[in-house]
């Protein structure tokens, strides 16, 4: 699985910012404020080519109020899923009793802690970690993470302590397809596993919460094999406090992580809900190739339908490419069209494109509708080829590349999708810059002879031509 790494800290020593640098992102929300970091926050991260999750928490041992009770047990909740802990200490503060009492429950986790002296930028390393060796976590690291210095050597240091995660690689040909089943709690992840499998494999209860880890499934289906991953719920952060949850959310992004193909399960009952959204947001982020399939929809009435169908449109613009099911997990209708689809999602993720092909479709798209002028100046796209599979990448090799704009780069995501039949998995569009070829070299100056055959050959030319 994914290594888990843990921030871990007393409030504004940065924690949240650290977070952001690793996953590449601004999820954390980041002010000079102690305490605005409640609930646990997890992310992706990616540091060469090791790949982790990072989990961002609350202050331990921040000032006493209504919210410090479910902050600290938040945080020992983040401390016990993770396979390492980075301790994080503010190098301008100096070391305080919190500290020192932070280091203590620490050191009775049992985990790998990492200690890291933050906000060091303009003090020498040396003297800014002196104080924090009393704390006998071993050698402090000074970084400052609002600029990224020192944080790619201390995550070095915390992944190469860590087992690879060596089943990580993308499926290969004819190796079973996992399928990662995900939603919310109680959405019916586990009886649409059950109904696939035609056997109670699975507990399924009305009680959210009943599927407590990611669970795989070997599955035969038409010839086909699949790998089933159940996988536990997944709530809003602010009511993940019960400890039956204590590892759902890990779990169930390890288990996006190692699925090829991702179904999503919404409850047609309450609808799409935001939670819904960033789960499967975190999906695509991923590059997974998904199928989003509406459960209970036998209940519902024809206004119900017509509202869920306006809903997914409003909230799921971002997921037009994926194949879209109206079932019902519990009666088994409309169950049995969605391993067709992900038959024709894996197929898509992992589909060759002929270079030639490629670059004739870029360029019919080209001329169709040219990027727009940035500056007065028009960027050429050249040719193309592909850069990747699970999920497809194509890179675009031409001129001015880093203008092209945000909208003109899915309009070529869309016209490759529409041109291989790409349905079903994100396509990610690459653009790469050429400078001119000759900037570098001279011009040779011709001998009289060889001007006389230069203008000799000029004069055939353009009597061809003409």
């Amino acid at each position: 699985m994914l290594p888990v790494i843990a921030i871990v800290g007393r409030p504004n020593v940065g924690k949240s910012t650290l977070f952001n640098w690793l996953t590449r992102s601004r999820d954390a929300l980041v002010a000079d404020v102690p305490g605005l970091t409640r609930d646990r926050q997890y992310g992706y991260g990616k540091l060469g080519d090791r790949p982790y999750v990072v989990v961002d928490t609350g202050g331990l041992e921040g000032a006493a109020d209504e919210f410090q009770p479910l902050m600290a047990r938040q945080t020992h909740k983040a401390i016990a899923e993770s396979d390492a802990v980075i301790f994080l200490v503010d190098g301008r503060a100096g070391l305080t009793a919190a500290d020192h009492n932070v280091a203590t429950q620490l050191r009775r986790s049992g985990k790998p802690v990492y200690l890291a002296v933050n906000k060091t930028e303009g003090l020498r390393a040396e003297l800014a970690t002196a104080e924090f060796h009393a704390l006998g976590l071993g050698e402090p690291q000074a970084i400052a993470s609002a600029h990224g210095t020192g944080v790619e050597d201390l995550i070095n240091g915390v992944l190469a302590a860590l087992p690879e995660d060596t089943d990580a690689a993308a499926p290969q040909a004819g190796a079973r397809i996992p399928v990662a089943v995900i939603g919310r709690p109680n959405v019916g992840k586990s009886t649409l596993i059950n109904r696939l499998l035609g056997e109670e494999r699975l507990l399924a209860s009305e009680r959210p919460g009943t599927t407590r880890d990611s669970i795989y499934i070997p599955f035969e289906r038409d010839g086909r094999t699949y790998t089933l991953i159940d996988t536990a719920g997944v709530r809003r952060r602010a009511r993940v406090e019960d400890a039956i949850e204590k590892f759902s959310i890990i779990k169930a992004l390890q288990a996006i992580d190692r699925a090829q193909v991702v179904i999503a399960l919404v409850d047609g009952q309450e609808g799409v809900t935001d939670q819904d959204a960033s789960l499967l947001g975190l999906a695509v982020e991923r590059g997974r190739a998904l199928v989003i399939a509406v459960n209970k929809w036998d209940g519902l009435s024809e206004d119900q339908r017509g509202q869920v169908r306006r809903t997914i449109d409003l909230k799921l613009p971002f997921l037009e490419f994926a194949h879209l099911h109206f079932i019902s997990a519990l009666h088994g209708s409309g169950v049995g069209d969605l391993m067709a689809s992900v038959d024709q999602a894996a197929a898509a993720a992992a589909r060759d494109l002929d270079t030639p092909e490629l670059t004739r479709t870029l360029q019919a798209a080209v001329v169709q509708h040219q990027p727009p002028l940035v500056r007065g100046r028009r960027p050429k796209l050249r040719y193309a080829h592909q850069g990747g599979r699970n999920p497809p990448v194509i890179v675009i090799h031409g001129n001015q590349t880093d203008e092209v704009p945000g909208d003109y780069r899915r309009y070529l995501e869309n016209t490759f999708r529409k041109a291989f039949d790409l349905y079903g998995t994100p396509v990610r569009v690459e653009f790469r810059g050429s400078g001119n070829p000759y900037a570098s070299k001279r011009r040779k100056k011709l001998t009289p002879r060889q001007a006389k055959i230069t203008r000799r050959q000029r004069r055939i030319r353009k009597k061809r031509e003409s």
